[in-house]
């Protein structure tokens, strides 16, 4: 009798939650927001557990939003923008390259509020939050601010990324969609979760965003598809994801360690504007699409800033390849440079 009590307990908590997202996405998409569905339903539930009310996340449902926005972007993936890249190889590793070395920013201003090296590097990787609290406790660092800085860190892109670029870039009429093919979606959207259960087996990051993707992506090339998902699947999975990530927030966030946190929004602020930069240079360098390096430059996270782009028509592809490259990158080099940090 306990375990039904506990599960109607837990279900009380969250059945709330995707009704306030889906009125906080109505709301913002009646305004003309960019990415409405995720950020409108973000914002909506960070009210909604700022005024008092712990809605908690629905479970499974950032895995869900992932599964159904990964497998989309994934579809962009064709043999002609795959040939794209690989000539452009050498700009999307230096881009990667350099986003990683953005992560001295947060080092430097950390340290100089007295945080200790570990909180300190751990908070200002580029990469999952998840991941990276792992190795903070590894390496004793303060779980609880490194997941904090990065849970602040995706707030600011999510709500500032969207409506800088869109804004600032000349109105553009959507494109028509892509044609939708049932049996080919039957094939690969159960094999993209097959594939992210056993990445996430495996211990590998982000598996409900790579797993599908990889999945859309092989097939999209290796075919020539050129397909789509049906219209409002895609707004579907931005609201999940929104409302997940709004239950990170509520008034004890914002009032735990103000000093730290402040300290996180500077370092995140300078780093998208030397990202920017970074990539005005890199791009005028090697004749490539300024805005589209701008936007896989920025500091995360994956999902939102590859939504970004799609909805701009800028390059999916690009941005993805820049986003996942610098994970990959985070994950294998970050704790062998804080071990030979810590020797120094």
């Amino acid at each position: 009798m306990p375990k039904p009590l506990s599960r109607l307990a837990h279900w009380r908590r969250w059945w709330a939650t995707p009704l306030i997202g889906l009125v906080g996405g109505y709301l913002a998409s009646l305004i003309g927001w960019p990415l409405p569905w995720i950020i409108g339903s973000l914002l909506a539930v960070i009210a909604a557990r700022c005024s008092g009310w712990l809605v908690s996340e629905v479970p499974g449902g950032r895995q869900t939003g992932q599964w159904i926005v990964s497998s989309a972007i994934g579809l962009h993936f064709t043999s002609e923008v795959m040939g794209e890249l690989s000539s452009h190889f050498g700009v999307i590793l230096a881009g990667a390259f350099a986003t990683l070395l953005l992560s001295l920013i947060g080092i430097a201003v950390l340290l100089r509020g007295g945080t200790d090296r570990a909180t300190a590097f751990f908070s200002s990787m580029p990469g999952g939050a998840s991941e990276m609290v792992n190795l903070a406790q590894r390496h004793n660092a303060q779980a609880a601010r490194v997941a904090a800085a990065h849970s602040l860190r995706l707030l600011l892109v999510v709500l500032a990324i969207p409506a800088l670029f869109t804004w600032s870039l000349p109105p553009i009429e959507p494109p028509s969609p892509a044609p939708v093919s049932w049996p080919w979606l039957a094939l690969l959207l159960p094999a993209g979760a097959l594939l992210a259960v056993l990445w996430g087996k495996l211990k590998q990051p982000n598996p409900w965003m790579l797993g599908p993707l990889t999945v859309c992506a092989v097939a999209s090339v290796t075919f020539d598809l050129h397909l789509g998902l049906p219209d409002g699947l895609g707004q579907a999975g931005q609201w999940l994801i929104g409302c997940a990530l709004g239950c990170h927030f509520d008034r004890a966030f914002f009032r735990s360690a103000p000093g730290f946190l402040a300290r996180v929004l500077l370092f995140t602020l300078l780093a998208m504007g030397c990202a920017a930069l970074l990539a005005k240079g890199l791009g005028w360098l090697a004749a490539e699409d300024q805005t589209s390096l701008m936007l896989g430059m920025m500091p995360g996270g994956i999902t939102e800033l590859c939504l970004t782009a799609e909805a701009l028509q800028l390059s999916v592809a690009l941005v993805t390849a820049l986003q996942v490259l610098r994970l990959f990158l985070v994950m294998f080099l970050a704790e062998p440079l804080f071990r030979l940090w810590q020797r120094t």
